[in-house]
């Protein structure tokens, strides 16, 4: 074994780090600055070029690794070939690899490393431009025109019309020299199409917006006929906006309809909008079941409010009750497409989020909300008000189908304002029997009492209920019990204020009202209560006072200017009663007390031609009332004008060809004029009053012959004279005045009451006065119908 273990000596002991301090002298990098070869590659592009890599000597091949430091022997590739070096037998070698790239020699040899061309000093300046050539000219130009038209557009959002049209004709006559100008230097390709579209486009609608339609019409047919404007048939639609402005229904469908066949179905918004004009159009004229047509393309396509209500109009138009109906239910299924509200409800007591959701609950978008909201409601209110008295046998059952609809929708709170609705509406029909349960009423009242015997609002409405039985003096008894609980309710103090009216105590009826007056100094109703029961005490001065008072608070109140007229009028002031009769028409036209009131001054003042308006106007409000055109005839007459009132009379013979006295003024005219026609009309009058005098006889021998059927027909012939001449006072007070205008003794004016029907029961006359109720602060309604000021305080 030991045979085999050779020792070495100590002598040939090798090191074991050694070596460890050699190193290749090709990566000696601390004497790069003073290697020649390695700077003069860097200064020619032989630096730039990639590294050549030379590879570990290995055992197969060795050679020599030529450095900075050593001896300038050629290095050898590894297949023995000499490398191409920037540096070969002391020459350089000349680079024409690079010569492809743009390099020359004179740039390699001694150049410095500058890439970025630093040492070539500053840019030389730009070329000035020159303003006088034409091609400045046109895009200098160009854009004045631009501006003109952005002027032209802020100036018809602020509102300068005027302004917004001088800036668009400005810009058209600006852009007409432009392309002129453009035509001379390029050619007619380069026309820019886009500004003369902008331009004309902006002129045509500056035209409309000043309502000069002709201009605005003859501006957009020259940019739907120039058929380089690619989608100008779409202007069409603004086309027909103007016809339909101008009333041309026929050519507002016709256009709307040419804009409809090129748009394409992708642009459905679009679309729809224009089908919606066309129903609107369809509708004016009367077309309903065209527009019908358009809505309920509509409403399957892209329901919203405004095509959902017209076509509930279009089927109230034709009567359709079933159509209505559904009609109705597509309008309540409308989507609002807005945010819940408890999404403005803060679900933390984070202070980050409450700043958020405080901010957005008043933002543009929440008014917005509010907005759509608030239309599609008073849509459905008004669609509801509008088919309830059709689409059922009666008012209150279409009511109630309408709020049973409602309930089951979206907008379930319109249920109980639909209620309210029905209530003022039997309201404003005078119609009390249909909403006056008043046991039923009684009885809530009674136990309203019975758990707060010390609740104002409680004992007022038991009072109301007492009232409205007609037992005054308990009623009174009611609202002083809630006077002394509560000494500000002014319910109360009104209602007891009514009740002794009622009572014939005006002076404690005066004394509740003037202290309400202290109370509510600006009370329209008050100041009118306090006036009329100084008329009752038959104060007239202290009632124009109070009414003067009235006046201005309501300037506008037609009844209290006709009121101070009349008051004036008996007074014997006839100039200060014109003026007052005179501003009541002028705010409400359809009085007809006031019409005639007018109408017999101007007779009795001698001008008959005014008077001739009022007539005509009574006459209209009252066709069928032929003393309305016998007046118009009789001014005509007054005036001289024989002919005209000629024609006249022979109208009102065609609408009523029994009407005597219309006969007994045309024989007389034409016996005047010298008519052959006077014949003819006097035959028809003899006619006429012998039959007029059997029938006198024939009524004469029924009395005579039976008493209970006398009473019952004097009965009847009462209240047809009732009807035809005055069943009410005011009916009198008119027919007297007409009677008391100049020339009584013609046969017209003296003729048989009825002959001159003056039945009609003015609608702003005296109305039943009733009780406030305390659940609303609506002081009394009835008595002052033409103004409603502010309502009941509600009850604790």
């Amino acid at each position: 074994m030991m045979q085999n273990v050779h020792l070495a000596p100590e002598t040939d002991e090798d090191d074991l780090y050694s070596g460890y301090n050699d190193y290749n002298p090709t990566y000696d990098t601390e004497e790069l600055e003073n290697d020649t070869a390695f700077q003069q590659a860097v200064r020619t592009s032989h630096g730039r070029r990639p590294p050549i890599t030379a590879k570990i000597p290995s055992t197969a091949v060795t050679r020599p690794i030529a450095t900075g430091y050593g001896s300038k022997i050629s290095l050898t590739s590894s297949m023995g070939r000499p490398m191409t070096g920037p540096i070969q037998d002391g020459v350089t070698r000349p680079m024409t690899a690079v010569r492809a790239a743009g390099f020359t020699k004179a740039a390699l040899r001694g150049s410095a490393f500058d890439p970025l061309g630093q040492s070539r000093g500053p840019a030389p300046p730009l070329e000035a431009k020159n303003e006088d050539s034409p091609e400045e000219k046109i895009r200098q130009l160009e854009k004045k025109v631009n501006e003109l038209v952005e002027e032209s557009c802020i100036a018809n959002s602020c509102g300068d019309l005027k302004l917004a049209l001088e800036k668009a004709k400005d810009a058209g006559r600006k852009e007409r020299v432009l392309v002129r100008q453009r035509e001379q230097v390029t050619t007619p390709e380069n026309i820019n199409l886009d500004l003369t579209y902008s331009v004309l486009f902006n002129l045509a609608s500056q035209y409309s917006a000043n309502e000069m339609y002709a201009e605005a019409l003859n501006t957009y047919q020259v940019i739907v006929k120039n058929k380089m404007f690619s989608n100008a048939g779409r202007l069409k639609v603004n086309m027909g906006n103007i016809y339909l402005k101008q009333r041309n229904y026929s050519k507002a469908i016709k256009f709307y309809r040419m804009a409809l066949d090129q748009i394409p179905s992708v642009h459905k918004e679009m679309r729809i909008k224009i089908m919606q004009n066309i129903g609107v159009t369809f509708i004016k004229t009367g077309q309903y079941s065209d527009a019908i047509n358009s809505f309920e393309h509509i409403m399957n396509m892209a329901p919203n409010l405004k095509a959902g209500f017209n076509l509930i109009l279009s089927y109230f138009a034709v009567g359709d009750r079933e159509k209505m109906k559904k009609a109705f239910q597509k309008l309540i299924a409308v989507p609002l497409e807005i945010d819940e509200d408890d999404k403005y409800i803060s679900p933390s007591d984070d202070p980050h989020t409450n700043l958020v959701i405080e901010a957005i609950k008043n933002d543009h978008l929440r008014h917005m909300e509010h907005e759509r909201k608030a239309m599609a409601e008073k849509y459905i209110m008004t669609a509801a008000k509008l088919i309830a008295p059709v689409i059922e046998t009666s008012f209150a059952v279409g009511y109630d189908w309408c709020v049973e609809v409602v309930k089951a929708s979206q907008y379930v709170e319109l249920a109980n304002d639909l209620e309210i609705n029905k209530a003022i509406t039997y309201l404003r029909q005078k119609d009390f029997n249909q909403e006056n349960e008043f046991a039923q009423a009684s009885s809530y009242a009674d136990s309203a009492v019975n758990s707060d015997r010390y609740n104002p609002s409680a004992l007022t409405n038991k009072g109301n209920t007492v009232f409205a039985n007609g037992d005054y003096e308990k009623a009174a008894e009611f609202y002083k019990e809630a006077l002394r609980n509560d000494s500000s309710c002014t319910e109360a103090l009104y209602n007891i204020g009514l009740t002794y009216k009622k009572l014939n105590r005006l002076d404690e009826a005066l004394d509740c009202f003037l202290k309400l007056h202290a109370i509510l100094r600006n009370s329209a109703q008050v100041l009118y209560q306090i006036a009329n029961v100084y008329e009752l005490m038959e104060d007239p001065n202290q009632a124009i006072d109070w009414l003067m008072q009235l006046i201005s608070v309501v300037p506008t109140d037609c009844r209290a200017l006709s009121k101070l007229g009349e008051l004036y009028d008996s007074e014997g002031d006839k100039s200060q009663a014109f003026q007052y009769y005179y501003e009541s028409y002028r705010y409400f036209p359809s009085n007809i007390e006031v019409i005639e009131w007018l109408g017999a001054y101007y007779i009795d003042t001698q001008f008959c031609e005014k008077a001739i308006h009022y007539f005509e106007r009574a006459s209209l409000i009252q066709p069928t009332q032929v003393k309305w055109q016998l007046m118009v005839a009789s001014c005509f007459r007054r005036s001289g004008n024989y002919q005209k009132a000629l024609d006249t009379y022979k109208d009102i013979h065609k609408k009523f060809p029994e009407n005597v006295e219309c006969l007994r003024f045309l024989v007389r005219l034409c016996t005047d004029i010298g008519l052959k026609e006077v014949q003819e009309y006097a035959t028809k009058l003899k006619r006429l009053e012998k039959m007029k005098e059997i029938r006198e006889q024939r009524i004469k021998s029924g009395r005579d012959g039976s008493g209970g059927s006398r009473s019952k027909r004097e009965g009847s012939a009462g209240s047809d004279s009732g009807q035809n001449c005055s069943a009410s006072s005011k009916g009198e007070r008119l027919s007297a005045r007409l009677r008391a205008l100049p020339g009584t003794n013609e046969p017209y004016e003296s003729s048989s009451n009825k002959e001159i029907d003056a039945s009609y029961v003015d609608p702003l006359g005296p109305q039943i006065e009733r009780p406030k109720t305390a659940a609303k602060k609506r002081i009394d309604e009835d008595d002052f119908a033409d103004e409603e000021l502010g309502d009941d305080l509600l009850p604790e």
